[in-house]
Order: structure tokens, then sequence, then C-alpha cells
């Protein structure tokens, strides 16, 4: 095991004789881990979102990517004209990717351009998914700990996953907690030996070897384990549980545990890209796929070193794909993706929206879970079903407020919705009520839902020089109406005709989720356009719409770029160009299939190598 793995946990007598503490002995590992853990494991170079990235699309496109001192142009991205679609523009905190010329078919004798490998910490989800299967521990402890920063949308960036005195002092009253719990209430499952039938000494010593391989997802090495067993004899003094609960208390707080630290193997002379090892393989794949630590089958695979070849991690994918825990990652990147947690959040004007009430908001957000859950796993798996199936899951209360048939009780059951109006995750009630005002629909953050989530065009914020307020509600006017004003005025208008244009298409969706065909007395106008993306042009409704994107390629470049972002926990770079356009190429292949796309990113350079990290590199 590389020597910088060794972890700088101290026993904890050894602290407390040095006047630290406990709180000593958990600064000591959080400092450490971030002197030598923060950041990237890389020769030294520019922040990660660099827009230099070739572009994802096919020919040679309209698009300016962004870069650290020039971001590109949210509203009008230039260059030169070609055949290709048009390019993602950038922001200044999201920039952007221009279609590019670089295809799965100019990389097949490329060389292996991996990208940047970071340290990544474990968030909220990862850590409470790895007590669970490490102690069997369902209490949810890190749900108490600060919110993670969201990042090119996700919560899992490893650039942004830093470590405040705060949550230094959570991890260490947490893992106080975990490791008294598992010690009182789980000690069997957890302890693999008999300390009565073979030596406390010597069971400590294989609980040592046994919990610290699962807990560090590698063995430990001998400094590691000479250090454990020190901690162990500090509480053994009382007794052997005590001893075994210092060991989990040291071990679930250190660098290690925390953090995902991968070197690669022992370069050769000269060697300047590396093959992760197969510890490292297994941890890289656990937390892409479950989002927790590996599991036996797994680690017995590193053991073996069998976890260095494409062919054998496909495998273990394909295994690992069959575990509930797999539905758990794309429910997560979903409700990431899709801003899925404003459900939970929903306030509606009761004078306005009479038949809404909260008790609503949870079944809307149980709809759209089931939704995505059956798209996925039971439906047609593609990204064409996600935006286009008529499919829904309701009960009576539910489906009494939507006013559809075939749901009878308070459990869930599959209806199938009209397809005149209903089309995928746009239609669901809870994201049309997201996307609502309390008062009112919302058609600039529908449309800029649409731009940003499915066609990756992120757009700036408005100049600070303009007051924003919204056009007032009329009993004559309709939205369409009250909202024109926004594409007349010129500082408006450059963004708004993004957006506006395409809100306006889900009119016939309230503010609280619910279908309707008119508006103050007149029939609706839910016709719509969409500008600079490869559907531009005319629609009507939000079916025609759906429809629309489920045809776009750059919806389709959207998802693979976002599933990337949140898969490797970075964002994309020049050297991504090739990882990036395979993907997109398998998914084409696979017919746009959601899961197909999973395990497309661990055939990647950027999955399955790093850059070696030069004499005196960073760290």
């Amino acid at each position: 095991m590389h020597e910088r793995t060794r972890t700088l946990t101290r026993p904890r007598a050894e602290v407390r004789s040095s006047g630290l503490g406990l709180m000593g002995a958990v600064a000591v590992a959080a400092v450490g881990a971030l002197a030598a853990c923060t950041g990237k494991i890389d020769a030294a170079g520019a922040s990660p979102g660099a827009g230099t990235v070739r572009g994802t699309g096919n020919g040679t496109g309209t698009g300016t990517p962004g870069s650290p001192s020039d971001p590109g142009s949210p509203n009008s991205p230039s260059g030169s004209a070609g055949t290709g679609n048009t390019g993602t523009p950038g922001s200044t905190t999201d920039p952007g990717t221009g279609t590019g010329t670089v295809t799965a078919a100019d990389c097949a004798k490329a060389p292996v351009t991996p990208g940047p490998t970071f340290v990544r910490r474990l968030n909220r989800f990862e850590y409470d998914n790895t007590v669970r299967d490490l102690l069997g521990d369902t209490s949810n402890p890190a749900s108490a700990f600060p919110t993670e920063e969201i990042r090119l949308g996700f919560d899992n960036n490893a650039t942004a996953l830093q470590v405040s005195p705060a949550l230094v002092e959570q991890y260490m009253t947490v893992a106080e907690t975990l490791a008294t719990t598992a010690v009182t209430k789980n000690l069997k499952s957890v302890l693999s030996c008999d300390p009565t039938s073979v030596g406390a000494d010597t069971c400590a010593k294989t609980f040592i070897d046994s919990f610290g391989t699962k807990a560090y997802r590698r063995p430990l090495t001998t400094d590691e384990e000479t250090a454990m067993k020190a901690v162990f004899d500090v509480g053994a003094k009382t007794d052997f549980n005590s001893g075994i609960r210092l060991v989990i208390e040291t071990m679930i707080q250190s660098a290690p545990f925390l953090y995902r630290v991968e070197f690669g193997a022992t370069p050769t002379a000269n060697e300047q890209i590396v093959k992760l090892t197969s510890f490292e393989m297994a941890s890289r794949l656990s937390y892409l796929l479950w989002q927790s630590m590996p599991d036996d089958e797994l680690l017995a695979a590193a053991k073996a070193d069998q976890l260095t070849d494409a062919s054998d991690i496909e495998t273990q994918v394909t295994r690992m794909m069959q575990d509930a825990k797999a539905h758990d990652v794309f429910a997560h990147f979903h409700q990431q993706w899709l801003k899925l947690d404003g459900i939970a959040n929903l306030d509606k004007d009761a004078t306005i929206f009479t038949a809404f009430d909260t008790t609503l908001t949870p079944l809307m957000a149980e709809e759209t879970r089931r939704f995505l859950d059956y798209v996925v796993w039971q439906g047609g798996g593609k990204l064409d079903d996600l935006l286009t199936s008529p499919v829904s899951f309701q009960n009576a209360k539910l489906a009494g407020y939507y006013g559809t048939s075939g749901a009878s009780g308070t459990d869930f059951t599959q209806v199938n919705l009209d397809p005149k109006i209903n089309a995928g995750i746009l239609t669901k009630g809870g994201l049309m009520a997201m996307l609502g005002k309390a008062n009112d629909t919302a058609p600039v953050q529908r449309g800029r839902f649409v731009r940003e989530q499915l066609l990756c065009q992120p757009l700036s914020p408005p100049p600070a020089n303009i007051m924003i307020k919204p056009p007032e509600l009329s009993a004559t006017l309709s939205t369409r109406e009250r909202f024109a004003q926004h594409r007349t005025e010129p500082l408006c208008a450059s963004c708004h005709d993004l957006m506006d244009p395409i809100g306006l298409g889900f009119e016939n969706y309230d503010g609280a989720g619910h279908y309707r065909t008119t508006q103050n007395g007149m029939t609706i106008d839910a016709s719509g356009q969409v500008l600079m993306s490869d559907i531009t042009g005319p629609f009507n409704g939000a079916v025609d719409l759906a429809q629309q994107l489920a045809g776009s390629n750059q919806v389709r470049n959207c998802v693979s770029t976002s599933w990337f972002r949140y898969a490797y926990g970075r964002a994309e770079t020049a050297d991504d160009a090739c990882t990036i356009a395979n993907v997109n190429q398998k998914f084409a292949d696979a017919k746009y299939d959601l899961k197909s796309l999973l395990v497309s990113l661990t055939q990647t350079d950027a999955f399955l190598y790093r850059k070696v990290i030069p004499a005196g590199g960073a760290q």
C-alpha cells in the first residue's frame, strides 16, 4: 500500500497524555486529512470547470466553450457556423461546452486521457449508506451534518466538499454514538470472532484486520494495524467491548474512512497514466453504483486483483446493478438533476388553488419517485420513456385531486393517463406545482428549467440594475398576455426569449399542478417555441414539447453530461473529450437506455485510469 495512505490517527491515550483531549485526536486526523488529501492528487493545474472541453455533439457546432477568464455568453453563443448542434452556453459558475468535432471514431486510436482525479470526501448520502452497510445502523446520522454545497447541480462535487470545524466536531460526536450503539446492540454482527474462545488479543487483531478492511475499503498498513491495536489496548483496560468500541470510534473519524484517495498502481519508468489498484476500483464502483462501501464479493475480487480489466469490471457492474441499492442511486441522481426536493416545500394560496392542501405534497413526491423508478427498472428504461410515458402512480386522494381514474385506497397503484395531456416527467403534478408560484403559474421558471436541466444551457442572472417584479394577477388577461412585456423590454428580451416561449407551453397546468383548459373564461393558448437548440421551432403544448425533447441530441448529450458530473464528482475537462464522445456513442447504440448509460461510465478512460502523480506534485 502506498506510503501516503497511512492514517494520521494517534492512540487515544497518547493524545490524552499530551493534553489535547479527544477533540484534539479528531483535529489531528481531520487536519491531516485536509493537508494530505484535499483537492486534486495530480499535477498542479487549473481548477475544474475550465471551459476548454471539446463539445459532445455531432459535427462542427456553433457554441463557444467557456473558460475561467471568458465563461462564454449564455444568451448569444458565438462561433463559426457549422453543421453540428448548437453549443451549450457557459456562465461564470458553470463553464459551457461547445459542440465540437470529436467523435467516438476519432477516439478509437487516441491515447488514454483520464482527466483529473480528486480526493473525494464522503457526502451525507454516502456517509449514511456506508455506516448502514458497515455497522447495520439505519439512523441516518449525517442528516445532522452541514448541507453540502451544490456545484454543477450535485452535492458530491469533490471541489465543494470542504470540511469545517463544525463538521469535524460532528464527526467526533457521531462516531462516539455509532461505536457505542454497535457494541451494545449489534456486536455479534460486527465482531467476527469470540474472544472467550480465541483470546482477547487474537480476536482484537482479527477484528482490526477484517473491520478495518471494510471501513478503509482496503487492507490496513502495518502502521495502521499497530496504531489500532494501541487504541484497543487503551479501551481494553476497562473491558474487551470498550476496546472494540474505541477502535470503531477511531476508524470512522479517520481520513481513510472519510475520504476516497486513489493514487493508482505503481508506475513503471516514464509511465504517465496508470490503472487504479483493484481496491481503489472496488471503491469507485461501489460509490458510483451504490453510493456506499464495497460488499464482501467486491472486496474479494479486489483481494484477488480481479478489478483491473474492463471486462472484469463490467461483470461486477452487471451484478451490482441487480442490487436494490442501485435504485437508490438513480433516485438520488434524479432528485438533484430535476431539483425534486422542491416538491416537499410546496406552499400554495388556498384562496386561488382551493383544491390543493399540504397533504398532497408527499403524495406528489411519491408519485414522481415511483414514476422515475418505474421508467428505469420496469418500464422501457429509455430516456424517451422518461420524457413521454403517460404512466403514473397514484392513490385515491391524489387521483381525486387530478380528476383521474384507476386508483383506489391509500396504496399507490400504476395508472395509465391520457397521452394527449400527459407525457413523462414534465407533466407530473409535483414538478408543475414546484415550478409554479404560490398564486400563479410561472412561465419563466418552467422555461428556465427546460433550458438548464434538459438542454444544459445555464442562463445568467438578470442585470443588477433590473428590478424584478412579476406581472400582477388579472381577472381578464391570460398569463401569456401579462408576460408579454418581458419580450418587449430590450434588457429583458435576450433572456426571456429563451425561457418564456417554452414556459408558456405548460399553461395547461396551473400553479398547483392541476390540468386545465381555460383561464379567466378563455381557452388557453399553450403554443410555444424553442430557440437556440437542435429542436428550434414551434410546438403546441407540453406533450408536443416533451416528444420533441425526447428526439433531441442536445437533450441526450445533456443527460449524459449530467451523469458524468454526478458519477465522477467533477466537471468535464478537455482531457475528457474522448470519454464523453464514447459515452454519448454507447448511449446512442443502446437506444438511450438509462441503465446502459451508467454502465458505460464504468468503461471510460476517466473511470479506469488516472494520471501519475509527479514527484513533488500536488496532493
